[in-house]
């Protein structure tokens, strides 16, 4: 199995159950309830989370939020997991430094709901159940 594919397998349901972050309208309940779910399958913690969505899903879509002409209303999963594909598998530890840095650029039009999202699973963690929808 090459590195492309382990990375694939390993993050494709996490990339895109997280992607609704980024589209032009607030995610719903479910779609949060969604992230949780993956985020709890893989045992992600905070910090790998985090990292994940700063390094890995913002450079890429921000880039395509920004470009779009008009409601951004659902994703092209192929077009997007090769985007995040190729990025991934591009980012050295300068460059994981560099989008570091930029990070503050690429996740501010989804940082309120990143927010949401972090109370939500910390809510869950707390109880062990779900919000209501």
């Amino acid at each position: 199995m090459t590195e492309a594919q382990a990375l694939l397998d390993h993050r494709r349901h996490l990339w895109m159950v997280l992607a609704p972050l980024w589209l032009d309208r607030e995610p719903g309940e479910r779609d949060y309830q969604r992230m949780i779910a993956e985020i709890e399958r893989l045992e992600l913690d905070f910090r790998s989370l985090e990292r994940i969505y700063r390094l890995e899903l913002a450079p890429v879509l921000a880039r395509h939020q920004v470009s779009m002409v008009g409601g951004w209303r659902h994703f092209e999963e192929e077009p997007l997991l090769h985007a995040l594909m190729r990025h991934a598998l591009r980012l050295t530890p300068w460059r994981r430094r560099l989008w570091w840095l930029m990070s503050g650029l690429t996740t501010a039009m989804t940082r309120h709901r990143w927010h949401h999202l972090i109370r939500q699973l910390m809510s869950h963690r707390r109880t062990g159940q779900h919000p209501p929808e």
